[in-house]
């Protein structure tokens, strides 16, 4: 995930009066029951064309499974309710991957970046009434349940942005408070995520430990993907 300083363009503002970006998007499946306020959405940003890796990067395989059924298994797994996916690039190709999702959304406008992407995953989480929502990449496969876990406990423990932590250096996924999305919302632009938001605001930050529960290795090109295959277990 990418971060920036980009302000929201002008008529979009926050989740409530946000028309323009529910025009935008199209839920393709929605199997989600409202959850608790004590509960947390799962949103997987998948929306990418893979340009470097020649092609999305949801549907490249690692293990026998394609990444984007590895990310939704892993939220699933770590107790996040509902589980949502941000489609864009192919995603009439990449919903095939998505029978573990409780919503499809797909963002029409991805090309513009992952900042619109998150904030339609947000918009998904926030129409189920979910108290927090753990955001993850498409492309980092070592992202485990426990690690999930790790997020969530932090956040029942009042972390209102939990922030996984490898060697010290906040990475992805994290975990928002519902209480944060308006200005999540706000600072999402082009392809720009959460962290603008978090490092304008450093005091929301919790940082949480996850070196032994996972890694921040990512897949941008088909040798990071042969490279994290080897010795790699489902």
């Amino acid at each position: 995930m990418r971060f920036g300083n980009d302000t929201v363009p002008k008529g979009i503002s926050t989740l409530q009066v946000d028309r323009e970006l529910e025009r935008r998007a199209t839920v393709e499946r929605s199997n989600a029951r409202p959850p608790s306020p004590g509960e947390v959405a799962g949103i997987v940003l998948a929306a990418g064309e893979g340009r470097k890796f020649g092609g999305p990067k949801a549907l490249a395989m690692l293990a026998g499974q394609t990444l984007v059924a590895r990310a939704l298994r892993t939220l699933a797994d770590g107790g996040c309710r509902p589980v949502v996916v941000v489609l864009g690039a192919a995603a009439s190709e990449v919903r095939r991957e998505c029978a573990l999702a409780d919503a499809v959304v797909v963002n029409e406008t991805w090309a513009e970046g992952m900042g619109g992407s998150l904030r339609v995953g947000l918009a998904a989480a926030a129409d189920v009434g979910a108290g927090a929502a753990l955001v993850t990449l498409v492309d980092q496969p070592f992202v485990t349940p426990a690690l999930v876990g790790r997020l969530t406990a932090a956040w029942r423990d009042g972390a209102r942005a939990a922030v996984a932590a490898y060697q010290g250096r906040g990475r992805t996924p994290v975990l928002l408070d519902r209480s944060l999305w308006d200005e999540v919302v706000e600072h999402a632009v082009g392809d720009r995520g959460a962290r603008a938001l978090l490092r304008a605001r450093p005091e929301l930050v919790t940082l949480v430990d996850c070196d032994d529960v996972g890694a921040p290795d990512d897949i941008d090109t088909p040798a990071d993907l042969r490279r994290l295959a080897r010795g790699f277990s489902a």
